[in-house]
């Protein structure tokens, strides 16, 4: 069937709880609202939500993320990418990157033809997920013994987290924390629209760290179906020596835990094997090394998306995309 519309969309994914977060309507609006276009397309019990990034000339480039319900026979289902086709072809796309909702297992079975391995994801591909199935003193006892000791220490010193809705002071420690660390930061707007997208309906929480009533550090988690995400988090640079940051995130856990989440998905470590991460997280803090020996701690497994794979309907222009990203991280 063609383009439907949003809240179609949202009758398709009640049917498909599991969806993750970035194929959520909410997602698709947060996106619409800061230079994407979200286009949904389902076939039967398949679906799609196509986000297209306009660039000059009038070309777009179109991505897929996180598709669940991803297997061999999606790929095959020649009905349904004929309809992805249309809109790509519509909304003059030079290609169409899709990364699967899946765990790379090394054998790369979603490759086939017109779909071909991507040497560029969008989302990074390393992470570190914490299984929060079973008591908390069980989710603790799989932590590291310094994590531990720091989320204790951090309420031995008089650390106190709660729900938050300050969204212009959450964006200025953002802006600290980006600073000090080197990563972008939106604006304040973005994340304004993403609360108020996603928190009436429960997805969502900001959770603030106070010492003495003074915020010190902040967070951002998502949750959908049984799998929560830390998205977004910031500090400042004072009372650090009290780990508010620590406490913070099993906050977090415990909120996801609560709302029947099983899996708590820390969101991006250096795309390195474990043992190049421990041997190397001591001295390494450019990228995302800098969040590694933090996210660790809380004794989750490291796990790789599959690789993304790209559908392309122009070839002389995608490579010069391709030249373009040689250096980079994402478009």
């Amino acid at each position: 069937m063609p383009e439907i519309s949003l809240i179609e969309w949202q009758t398709f994914l009640r049917a498909h709880p599991e969806t993750h977060l970035l194929q959520s309507g909410e997602w698709g609006e947060l996106k619409a609202a800061f230079g994407w276009q979200a286009v949904r397309v389902i076939n039967g019990e398949i679906g799609a939500q196509v986000l297209f990034r306009k660039l000059s000339l009038g070309f777009t480039i179109g991505y897929i993320p996180k598709l669940s319900f991803l297997n061999q026979s999606l790929l095959d289902n020649k009905s349904f990418w004929r309809e992805v086709d249309l809109i790509c072809t519509k909304h003059h796309a030079i290609f169409c990157k899709l990364e699967p909702d899946c765990w790379d297992n090394g054998n790369n079975i979603f490759v086939t033809k017109p779909w071909s391995l991507s040497l560029y994801n969008i989302q990074p591909p390393r992470t570190i997920v914490v299984n929060i199935q079973g008591t908390e003193e069980e989710i603790k006892t799989n932590m590291k013994q310094k994590c531990r000791y720091n989320i204790g220490l951090a309420e031995k010193k008089g650390v106190n987290v709660r729900v938050w809705d300050d969204l212009n002071s959450f964006h200025r420690m953002l802006e600290i924390t980006g600073a000090r660390d080197g990563f972008g930061v939106h604006s304040a707007e973005y994340y304004k629209r993403a609360h108020q997208l996603f928190h009436p309906s429960g997805k969502c929480e900001l959770l603030v760290a106070e010492y003495e009533g003074k915020a010190i550090a902040a967070l951002m988690v998502f949750a959908c179906g049984t799998r929560a995400w830390y998205v977004y988090g910031a500090s400042t640079d004072e009372e650090r020596n009290r780990m508010p940051t620590y406490l913070l995130q099993w906050e977090a856990m415990r909120w996801a835990k609560a709302r029947g989440c099983q899996e708590y998905d820390l969101w991006g470590v250096p795309d390195e094997e474990e043992a190049q991460l421990e041997a190397e997280f001591e001295n390494r803090h450019d990228g995302l090394w800098g969040v590694y020996r933090f996210k660790r701690g809380f004794g989750g497994e490291l796990k790789r998306s599959a690789q993304a794979l790209d559908r392309v309907f122009n070839p002389w222009i995608y490579q010069l995309y391709l030249r373009y990203m040689v250096g980079r991280e994402s478009i």
